[in-house]
């Protein structure tokens, strides 16, 4: 991995509506949804040209029927369906994928946590659902469903790859930890990694190669690499944050990687900086996502403290 030339974000778009701060933002093929408060904003995105600035249209805001903030969104392989985590300890989705028309309505809600749910994830199948809470648990929800208790303390954040299922998180208990599913028995944790030297907010998977981010309340982002079957070790420390990183993604290909947190400044690494300074002025910036739908990888939305959600095309000067 190697430094290369530095890029830049231009201001495309702000999205406003929620009534609180935003918490997380996440796209398919079609659309974009953003939460905040109670409820998940759900916009449609198109552009004449390639070349032309995107244009997103409000499309519906679904309730949820949460009685706390959603803290997380997961879109299903298909699209189709929409995964939610909240405060209130619980999860709202469909782990088969069942399709939706019309209005959005809740297919399952999952219960099972004892407190805040704090990250939601679909596998690559769309056939397993994990999430994660304040309990220190990560369940995963199948036909069989799993729990797992490994981690020490509260975890944040849960992360499929993006081709194998094996499921990573991360936790107040300052490391990642990686599973799998063990045909005769359970799923079970197969690795530990260590380094972070505070809380592991975040993880991203490369769309493309065996590597995973992590960002930290210690103020970087760490790059591991798989060097086996079933190891992975840290190949790039990036540091140079001022406060905690919230939120990791990766863009298209290896090399887009897009970190944002406490000091309200997007940067993206290819290995090299480019920062986004005052993103959403004064306030916390919360999650980070590129677009993956072909001809928008360029683009970039963030959601903040400020209850906005914000857009920014990736550009080469």
């Amino acid at each position: 991995m190697q430094v290369d030339l530095p890029y830049r974000i231009d201001a495309v778009q702000e999205l406003v509506g929620h009534q609180d701060r935003a918490w997380h933002v996440a796209w398919n093929l079609a659309k974009l949804i953003c939460s905040a408060d109670k409820t998940v904003r759900m916009y449609s995105y198109s552009r004449s040209t390639n070349l032309s600035t995107p244009a997103f249209t409000h499309i519906t805001t679904i309730p949820t029927g949460h009685t706390k903030t959603v803290r997380s969104l997961a879109w299903a392989p298909s699209g189709n369906t929409l995964a939610t985590a909240s405060f209130d300890a619980n999860s709202d989705g469909d782990p088969g994928g069942a399709a939706r028309t019309g209005e959005w309505e809740c297919a399952s809600l999952l219960e099972g946590h004892e407190t805040e749910c704090k990250s939601v994830a679909y596998s690559a199948s769309g056939m397993l659902l994990a999430s994660c809470s304040r309990d220190k648990t990560v369940w995963i929800w199948e036909v069989h469903m799993g729990v797992l208790m490994e981690h020490t303390q509260d975890v944040k954040c849960v992360a499929w790859h993006p081709t194998e299922e094996i499921l990573a998180s991360a936790s107040y208990d300052d490391t990642i930890k990686m599973y799998v599913d063990d045909p005769l028995d359970d799923w079970f944790c197969f690795l530990t990694l260590t380094g972070h030297t505070s809380t592991v907010w975040s993880l991203a998977w490369s769309p493309t190669n065996s590597y995973i981010a992590s960002a930290s309340d210690d103020k970087s982002v760490r790059i591991w690499g798989r060097v086996a079957e079933h190891k992975w070790t840290c190949v790039v420390l990036l540091e140079g944050n001022e406060r905690s990183v919230y939120s990791v993604s990766w863009g298209a290909g290896l090399g887009w990687l897009a970190a944002v947190g406490g000091d309200g400044v997007i940067r993206v690494w290819k290995i090299s900086v480019s920062d986004c300074a005052n993103a959403h002025g004064i306030y916390d910036v919360n999650c980070v996502a590129w677009c993956p739908r072909q001809g928008f990888e360029d683009l970039l939305a963030t959601t903040g403290d400020d209850g906005t959600t914000k857009f920014g095309e990736y550009l080469v000067r």
